[in-house]
């Protein structure tokens, strides 16, 4: 476990304790199922209920002699529940305790994480409102293409926000499943019933057929979608670093008082957040392969999968929830420099209007491959001379002889696409 990223309640979560806290709510569960079946007496369920308490420690030691931690579980249980412990486990196999309890963490999990993956689409919404006019350089290949704005930029941010939130929202229901059936989940010892019960009492729905285990097509899906949400939060981060470039300086991360830079060079400002957000998402994705791997097994199950698990989920969910609060606080402090976004439209001299000027020529009748042959001329020159594009087109007589004065004043306006600019953005923002 990353203890370095834990935020205190979602370590709470992964922590041995709840584990087997967990564990014993499936198994009173269970005793409550077959209570209500006539197969235990409700007096020795409320005993059970009163006595059993978990002992993380006595668990611990006894596991360190039968090298299996729920048959340890189970014997500190017995400890402290006495006879009426005869009543556990009944008929139940360890992964049926297991499983069930790791859903039901998991769960816990993600009831964390949503509200985060909400609050940081609410925080891209109102950037898209605040900066839908503050024009700024698109790029494309790193190179300057033509007219966005941060608003914008961000607005496109927020519709993928909802795209994962749908998909988190469908994980959460798709892992939410249970199994109570026994070894190789035939409820050889069991009746289909307790498994309904039980697990209606726990909140989870009931496996229709499972193996000894639930099948970890559910798991590796979970995985896989934690891990979209992190190349999401590393897409973001990527952005902010490349405007926060000192040539480039649009956008900065916040720089709280007394951060330092460099331990050498006083003046640094660096964007070490969202960097530290590119190196985690590395992580999530990476935990994408052993997910995958657990879901092929040998026959109804062995526990290849257990160990890795015990590692991945911890370590993607914690580093979701960290990534989530780091980035919701850049954007909510952002530093947006408009003044540089405008100087830096200006950068080329005019050489992103170039497709403005050519559909205007293409409008006035000239022939494409002859409009665009008489742009790119000046654009080269531009380019290599470093001229000044706006100034070369309006020497170019052969361009003069097609567009007034007033129509090429039109097309170096970098408001030309405004109205069409806010009507995409409340498009995508409703």
């Amino acid at each position: 476990m990353i203890d370095r990223y834990s935020l205190p309640e979602m370590k709470k979560i992964w922590e041995l304790e709840n584990r087997f806290q967990k564990m014993l709510d499936v198994e009173i569960a269970v005793c409550e199922a077959w209570s209500k079946l006539g197969k235990i007496p409700n007096k020795a369920l409320q005993s059970i209920k009163k006595k059993a308490k978990i002992n993380v420690p006595d668990i611990l030691n006894i596991e360190k002699t039968t090298k299996h931690d729920v048959i340890a579980f189970l014997t500190s249980l017995e400890k402290v529940i006495g006879k009426e412990s005869k009543y556990v486990h009944l008929g139940l196999t360890s992964s049926d305790v297991v499983d069930t309890a790791f859903i039901l963490m998991t769960l816990d999990a993600g009831k964390m994480i949503l509200p985060k993956l909400i609050k940081l689409k609410n925080v891209l919404k109102k950037i898209a409102k605040k900066h839908q006019l503050t024009y700024m350089i698109g790029r494309t290949h790193g190179v300057h293409a033509e007219i966005v704005t941060f608003g914008f930029k961000a607005a496109l941010w927020y519709r993928e926000a909802l795209r994962n939130i749908e998909r988190f929202q469908y994980a959460l229901d798709h892992i939410g499943y249970g199994k109570i059936s026994g070894a190789v989940g035939t409820y050889t010892n069991l009746e289909m019933s307790v498994e309904t019960i039980a697990l209606k009492i726990l909140g989870l729905k009931p496996e229709l057929i499972s193996s000894q285990i639930i099948q970890r097509d559910r798991f590796a899906f979970f995985i896989e979608v934690l891990a979209l949400i992190a190349a999401f939060i590393e897409k973001i981060s990527i952005e902010i670093r490349l405007l926060q470039k000192t040539e480039t300086l649009e956008v900065e991360e916040p720089f709280t008082k007394g951060q330092k830079g460099s331990s050498a060079m006083p003046h640094k400002h660096n964007p070490i957040t969202c960097e530290q957000l590119s190196g985690l998402a590395r992580i999530i994705r990476a935990n994408t392969i052993p997910a995958l791997e657990n879901i092929s097994l040998w026959h109804e199950r062995d526990i290849s999968h257990s160990s890795a698990e015990r590692i991945i989920f911890p370590d993607s969910t914690i580093l979701i929830d960290y990534m989530l609060e780091k980035l919701i606080f850049i954007l909510d402090n952002l530093k947006v420099n408009s003044e540089n976004m405008l100087r830096n439209i200006d950068v080329t001299g005019g050489l992103i209007f170039s497709q403005n000027l050519l559909i205007k020529l293409i409008d006035k009748g000239l022939i494409r491959n002859k409009a665009y042959e008489l742009v790119q001329q000046e654009a080269n020159k531009a380019w290599a001379k470093n001229l000044n594009f706006k100034e070369l087109i309006y020497h170019n007589q052969k361009i003069r002889k097609v567009l007034t004065e007033k129509e090429l004043e039109k097309c170096f306006n970098h408001r030309l696409n405004e109205v069409k600019i806010i009507k995409t953005i409340k498009r995508a923002i409703k």
